[in-house]
Parts: C-alpha cells; structure tokens; sequence
C-alpha cells in the first residue's frame, strides 16, 4: 500500500454475521487495503483486527459497525458495548473500549447498517449527484434501516427498528403466523429468509421468482417504503439485502404506486424509478466508506 506525503489514512472496521471486514481508506474514500476473515470468538478476533491495524500504515482515525444489539447512547458507562447478542460468545462485550486501548486513535461506533447508509450518503457526494436524505433497508436475515437526514444519521440510541413496524396483512398470506420471536408477524416475521423458508420448508433461494410469496413480500415491503416516505420525506429509498434483486425491486415499485396512490409527489413512473432503488454498491463497499466518512469526522473533531 502506498501513502503519499502528509496523506490522510482512515480505518474501517465491520462486524458482520459471518465475518470481519477491516479496511484502509484516504481521505477521499479511495479504499487502499482491506482483509476479511472470519467471525470467531471475540479474543480471537480482537486479536487478527489489532495486528492488522499494528502492521499497517498508521491510521488516523477508525470507523467501526457492527450487528446489535449495540449500546449507542454516548452517556452510558456500556457505550460501545455489544449488548445482549444472539451470537455465541458475543454477549456483552465491549468492542469499541477494547479496541481503543490498543489502537489509541479516535474512534466512531454504529450500527452495520448505519454505516452503509452513510456509506451511500458519501459516495453520492463524491458522484457529484448528493442525496442529502435517504432510507436505506436491508432485508435479509432480517430487516434494517439506516437513515441519513441532512448529512446526519437518525436515531440516537441505534438504528431505525423498521423491521418491527406492523405491515397490513396481504388478503392471500392472513394466516401465516410469521417468525419474529417477538411480534410474530411484524415486516421482519413476514419478509425475512426465515419467514419465506417457515413457509415452504426451504430457503428463499429455491423459490421461483414467478411464485405469488414475492408479490406478497413486495406488498409488505412497499408498506414499509410508504411509512418512510411519511414520515422522513426522503430523496431515495434504497432496498438491498439478500433477498432483494431487480424483479423484487420492480414488484416493490409496482405495489408502492397502487397502495400509495399518487398521495405525495415523490415522481412519475419514471422518476419512481429513481426513487425506489438498489443499493449503489455491495455493502461491504459502502460500509467501509461510511465507517471511513465517520472516522474524518471524528479527526477533525479531535484535531
């Protein structure tokens, strides 16, 4: 990797499901190294994250995101905190004071899916076309939404909960008890791998894009897309995660025309296709750019 005179170097970091992503940018967003490796046991982890930011070029500042729950509220004594996970060994661990003791930079801290959304933010700025309000939702595993709003991420202690809202139920889907362990039928009990897989028995990837589920998942999405649209009145919605694909995206578009119905002016058919999109690049890109856009931030605070 080379470094120019006096060059700007920012850290990403990104805990995923699977995997950890660690990365080294400019100060114009230009990615200059990343490694992936696998999410383990958090010593272990810790330990491959630490020795590659030791062996690289000295960063100035480090971006890191990470899947939740997270502790977000910056007066709590557990900020910086895996809270309660889900994933073994991950419980209450404290990620960002761990990896502020060895690596001594500043440090910024959010959700996974923050990150991207600012990542979006960015790199819509440096494309010379700025969206400076956006929504972006991933569905997946399971449903989440970051949300920038002039430049500014939205919500305090943590991401927007959008895959918990309660959808309309669709008329040929009123009997699915959906998945959620929550809520039961909540848009992530309703939309989410595991929801179309408790529905036919297999995964989501088995299902002809022809089967009637995914004008059914689009109608429960679309309503997602309605109340974001009322209540955030964005530039762009942007849809991505692994069940999300360009027929997806159009019966998306489809079902938010009829149930929205012209309410608010968000385009013609035309220009709705500019509205509701697909994420402009893969997510491990944009997050390692938001997490990079976060950590200048925190640089020039701290300088």
């Amino acid at each position: 990797m080379k470094r120019g005179i006096n060059m700007l170097l920012l850290g990403s970091i990104e805990l995923s499901d699977n995997d950890v992503t660690c990365a080294i940018s400019d100060s114009q967003m230009n990615i200059q190294d990343k490694v992936t490796f696998p999410l383990t046991k958090p010593s272990e982890t810790f330990d491959k994250i630490i020795n590659y930011f030791q062996k690289a070029p000295t960063v100035q500042a480090i971006g890191i995101s990470s899947f939740g729950p997270l502790e977000l509220r910056t007066y709590s004594a557990r900020y910086g905190y895996i809270t309660d996970s889900s994933r073994k060994n991950w419980n209450n661990i404290n990620l960002l004071g761990t990896l502020k003791h060895y690596l001594k930079v500043p440090m910024t801290f959010t959700t996974d899916v923050n990150s991207t959304a600012y990542g979006e933010y960015i790199f819509s700025i440096l494309n010379s076309n700025p969206v400076m309000s956006l929504v972006y939702m991933t569905i997946g595993k399971g449903v989440g939404a970051g949300i920038v709003n002039d430049g500014e991420l939205i919500g305090y202690k943590g991401s927007p909960e959008i895959g918990h809202i309660y959808p309309k139920r669709h008329p040929k889907d009123q009997n699915f008890k959906g998945t959620c362990p929550y809520q039961g039928d909540c848009l992530e009990g309703l939309v989410s791998e595991e929801a179309i897989k408790s529905r036919f028995n297999k995964s989501y990837k088995e299902i002809s894009m022809f089967n009637p589920i995914w004008d059914i998942v689009a109608y429960y999405i679309a309503q997602s897309v309605i109340q974001s649209t009322l209540l955030i009145r964005p530039q762009k919605i942007i849809i991505g995660g692994d069940i999300i694909n360009k027929i997806e995206i159009k019966k998306i578009k489809t079902q938010f025309a009829k149930l929205f119905n012209n309410y608010l002016n968000v385009g013609d058919s035309n220009q709705l296709n500019d509205y509701i999109v697909l994420p402009s690049n893969s997510s491990t890109k944009l997050s390692i750019i938001g997490n990079a856009a976060l950590a200048k931030k925190a640089y020039y605070a701290n300088n």
